[in-house]
């Protein structure tokens, strides 16, 4: 059985959310500027520039500390509507070269290469192929596991790819269809993709990630407030965060630095990628600011709109996505609805999206509705004779559904025995996904 290396392409463009909110207004980012706080949300910068960066200032940083390190600081609009449509266009473009991607946050995605190796010819012609199909400066990075990847886009430049494949700065370089790695500066060894297994992907990724700062960790949302506690025990590198033992990290940060210790090992979770999906939209330009019961007609005509598409093909809806432009240049605002149940229904529609207009914080000049993800043909009927067991069953695996959708793959879990006799309780039982 041949064992294949793992090829994981990482597409990083910096600052994408921040570039989106400032628009025509490219001087902003000459200067320290960062993405305002959202109405409601926590009282955190969002995405900054190279300038407030030169100050310390980070995304995630509160609002007050990074106006107290830059009292200049510009503080842009987030555009949440402007952000997604963009992202959403570039993400079916890599999707059009056959990559399956995983989006971890506007800016940011990865993709599986192996699969594409022998379609395009070699890794330097899948990049290329992205490059192309992107039509946007990107930086690529190229590495056996996902965190690796990221970190060698961070590192790269949008003409320069980063490729990890062994010590010191290494490269894959392809054949034909097949890459081979290249270990050292000049050459060196060869050994064929087909004879490396997960133990070498491994060890390459954390020989990588030695001499890198901790503060990569910040790329994982969870992991965000773990480098500055690292730093201030003395951990400066990923390297030296690895040459830890695993236990002593985890008594000391618990399951977020079992994670980051994995990570800087050179591990890492498998690519998950997003499910093939049609994208489905509705806009109304207002002719004047609308607010009230004037915004709830227009969300009603929308809902008309949306059902009557022919691309539904008599699907019911499982999310949907409110957006809107304010006025006077107040940004966007966008709000995922999740339904308790799949609906094709305007009026149980209306009902469930008309509270959440309330949540706008402006008077808008375009409201948008989307269709997130779809639900079961309507046409279904039910059996005659429902069995008890099976409605019960049906019903749990549509709140499993639900809950998954809007919180994501982890909302549902479910309790493993695994050492039963153990003293320790952590070792008794494990969380492991339900599969209802």
């Amino acid at each position: 059985m041949r064992t294949y290396v793992r090829v994981i392409v990482c597409v990083l463009i910096p600052r994408f959310a921040l570039t989106t909110a400032v628009g025509d207004r490219r001087e902003l980012l000459q200067r320290p500027a960062a993405l305002a706080p959202e109405p409601g949300g926590a009282q955190q910068v969002g995405e900054v520039s190279l300038a407030a960066e030169a100050f310390g200032i980070h995304p995630g940083m509160r609002l007050g500390e990074a106006l107290a390190r830059c009292p200049q600081l510009a503080l842009v609009p987030p555009d949440p509507a402007g952000v997604s449509d963009s992202w959403e266009r570039l993400l079916v473009r890599l999707e059009s070269i056959g990559a399956a991607v995983e989006p971890e946050r506007p800016g940011l995605v990865c993709f599986q290469a192996r699969g594409l190796l022998r379609l395009h010819g070699g890794v330097e012609a899948v990049l290329a192929a992205a490059r192309r199909a992107l039509r946007f400066p990107a930086r690529f990075g190229v590495a056996p596991s996902r965190f690796a990847a990221v970190a060698a886009a961070t590192r790269a430049r949008v003409r320069r790819p980063e490729i990890v494949s062994g010590r010191g700065r290494p490269e894959i370089v392809s054949g034909r269809g097949r890459p081979e790695i290249v270990s050292g500066r000049g050459g060196g060894l060869r050994v064929p993709a087909a004879s490396a297994g997960a133990g070498d992907d491994r060890a390459r990724a954390r020989a990588y990630l030695a001499s890198l700062p901790v503060t990569l960790l910040r790329a994982r949302a969870a992991l965000a407030d773990l480098p500055e506690a690292l730093e201030r025990l003395g951990v400066a590198t990923l390297g030296e965060l690895a040459d830890l033992p695993a236990a002593a990290v985890a008594d000391r940060f618990g399951k977020l630095g079992l994670i980051a210790h994995e990570l800087a090992s050179g591990g890492d979770s498998e690519l998950k990628p997003r499910p093939a999906s049609e994208f489905l939209r509705e806009a109304l330009d207002l002719p004047e600011a609308a607010a009230g019961l004037q915004l709830e007609r227009g969300l009603g005509l929308l809902i008309d709109r949306l059902l009557a598409r022919r691309e539904r093909r008599g699907r019911t809806l499982r999310a949907v996505v409110i957006s809107a432009r304010l006025v006077e240049q107040g940004g966007t605002w966008r709000e995922q609805v999740v339904f308790r149940t799949a609906l094709a229904d305007p009026v149980r529609m209306r009902l469930a999206l008309a509270p959440r207009l309330a949540m706008m914080p402006a008077p808008a000049e375009t409201l948008r509705l989307s269709v997130e993800r779809f639900g079961p043909l309507a046409s279904d009927q039910p059996a005659l004779l429902k069995d008890p067991a099976a409605a019960r069953a049906a019903r749990l695996r549509e709140a499993i559904r639900q809950a998954r959708l809007a919180a994501g793959p982890d909302a549902a879990l479910r309790v493993l025995e695994v050492d039963p006799g153990s003293r320790i309780p952590e070792r008794r039982t494990v969380l492991a996904p339900f599969e209802g």
